[in-house]
């Protein structure tokens, strides 16, 4: 008797296999900059990956971007597999996540278990943007500042 494993059982999509070469580099050029590394290097680097994206999630990102920096300065901008975060102490707080990373039909941003945005037995830790109007980013805002107490 044969049993054949499906694909989709066992492998990566190609994104996923992608989002892990990128954190293997994300951790070579880390170890490369070592002690000297700052925290303009990981701006430079969230703001070049920004620069990559379709034009739908560069507006975004950039939007995302300006308002964690302006309502959290504290939190380092870093690459996260291939995505722009935003870290405390060396560990993502919150992350972008473009809609063509993974093919999907909307950008996330994403918060990490280091957030602390812990609000009784149940609380969001993802929001699906496919636009950002004036009362969505002081919600970001607010949501980041208490993320990253």
């Amino acid at each position: 008797m044969t049993t054949t494993k499906t694909k989709s059982a066992v492998a990566f999509t190609d994104e996923e296999r992608t989002a892990m070469k990128e954190h293997a580099q994300e951790l070579k050029t880390a170890a490369r900059r070592g002690s000297r590394a700052t925290k303009a290097d990981g701006e430079q680097d969230v703001l070049a990956k920004i620069a990559e994206m379709t034009e739908s999630d560069r507006v975004l990102a950039e939007r995302i971007h300006a308002v964690i920096t302006a309502s959290a300065p504290e939190l380092t901008p870093k690459l996260w597999y291939g995505m722009p975060s935003y870290a405390k102490n060396g560990k993502v707080v919150c992350f972008f996540r473009s809609a063509e990373k993974f093919k999907s039909r909307y950008a996330t941003l994403g918060f990490e278990d280091k957030a602390n945005l812990d609000d009784g037995t149940l609380w969001a830790t993802s929001f699906a943007l496919t636009a950002l109007t004036a009362d969505d980013e002081a919600m970001i805002g607010e949501l980041v500042k208490k993320a990253a107490r």
